[in-house]
């Protein structure tokens, strides 16, 4: 068997250990540090231009179950449940065969591939946080990211131990890397109509996700939905998407949401 194909077996095993056993780890159950050391000085994700690892980046399969990687993809949104994972994880081979540090800016989710940059919104109190995928999981019912500690903390779910959030896949191509740092100032969205139909909400984002190569979000509002294009990593590219999208929507505008 060639050493490549050695090498992505034994990543993938790993991973599947990670969420099926834990005779491997130091602890049997997963919690909190006893110490925690100063949080405050710890700074989000800096997204750039990454090659997808190779190991962590194959189709797989978990307690029965298929999971496929979504390769190659430039938008991605979900809304769902977040949880954390902490000091039983912390030092050991992440997915991608990296070692987890429950103190950096991190999570796993199941499908996206790795690493990517995602920003976590905590839909019950707007905190937002970018962190770089790296692992994979959560692999409960329900949950669509396990956050690391500090990122978790960072959004207010430790004690709570899950949060119903918003992830947003950050896509950086290689000839726009030079322009990672305008994140640090950060996201314009352009907001083109608000809706009480949930069904036409999905149909017409997707559609026109689909159309200008761009993410795109229902933010709930009540009984409302607010349709939004984004993230984008300039006011220079949301102008020029909000002149596109005013043509059928005129009371369109934008949105900056800036980095906390």
């Amino acid at each position: 068997m060639p050493l490549k194909t050695q090498t992505l077996l034994y990543l993938t095993l790993i991973s599947v250990l990670a969420g099926c056993s834990s005779s491997r780890y130091q602890y049997n159950n997963d919690h909190h540090p006893d110490d925690v050391p100063p949080l405050t000085h710890i700074e989000d994700a800096v997204p750039r231009y990454e090659p997808y690892s190779r190991g962590g980046n194959s189709n797989y399969r978990v307690r029965g179950i298929d999971y496929p990687v979504f390769n190659d993809i430039t938008s991605f949104s979900e809304t769902g449940y977040a949880s954390w994972y902490g000091n039983k994880f912390h030092g050991h081979l992440t997915s991608n065969g990296e070692r987890y540090d429950m103190y950096a800016m991190s999570a796993a989710h199941k499908n996206l591939p790795l690493p990517s940059y995602v920003r976590v919104t905590n839909l019950e109190n707007e905190k937002s946080v970018i962190v770089r995928v790296n692992d994979r999981g959560p692999f409960h019912e329900g949950r669509i990211i396990d956050l690391s500690y500090v990122a978790a903390h960072k959004l207010d779910i430790i004690k709570s131990g899950t949060a119903k959030v918003e992830i947003e896949l950050i896509h950086i191509p290689v000839d726009q890397n030079e322009h990672k740092n305008d994140y640090l100032n950060g996201f314009y969205y352009v907001q083109y109509l608000v809706t009480s139909q949930q069904d036409k909400a999905n149909k017409l984002g997707k559609q026109l996700s689909e159309k200008y190569a761009v993410g795109q979000s229902a933010l709930q509002d009540k009984s409302n939905y607010r349709l939004r294009l984004g993230p984008l990593n300039s006011e220079k590219k949301a102008r020029k998407l909000l002149e596109q999208l005013q043509k059928e929507y005129p009371g369109a505008f934008i949105v900056h949401q800036k980095k906390r």
